[in-house]
């Protein structure tokens, strides 16, 4: 009975660490950097199929402009499905997608939510660097 107990605590134990491994590789997966002009900013983006759509875009080069006096945007080739994306409620630092018109948003100012803007991620390191993106930007997956 004791061998048996043994047994059956290292397959849990293995079990238990595989779990945890691959949580890990997945959040690491969901993270991207949006790079230009020597500023590098970090996302983590939520579950929803809009931030999967995205990631499945990358890496992309893309024009960043300004938008208004809180945002940076720029369009991905492909629109984002957003049939399970949260509303954007945060922040400067949150990554969200403006379905009217089908672009990445980027703000690093305060903003009001809009029934047609979704969350995509969040910034996790680098959000005062979000003002500072111009011109061609690289968006891609996280090493």
């Amino acid at each position: 009975m004791m061998r048996l107990m043994k047994k059956l605590s290292a397959v849990l134990a293995a079990a238990a660490l595989a779990c945890c491994l691959a949580a890990c590789a997945r959040a690491q997966a969901r993270t991207i950097q949006v790079s230009a002009n020597g500023a590098i900013v970090v996302f983590e983006l939520n579950d929803s199929a809009a931030a999967s759509a995205l990631l499945d875009q990358l890496p992309l080069t893309v024009e960043v402009e300004n938008f208004g006096a809180n945002e940076k945007i720029c369009y991905p080739p492909h629109p984002l499905d957003v049939s399970d994306a949260p509303h954007a409620q945060g922040g400067a630092g949150t990554l969200a997608y403006y379905e009217p018109w089908g672009d990445v948003v980027l703000f690093y100012g305060a903003y009001a939510p809009n029934d047609d803007l979704y969350e995509v991620g969040q910034a996790t390191s680098g959000a005062g660097g979000i003002e500072a993106l111009a011109g061609t930007i690289t968006i891609a997956a996280a090493a």
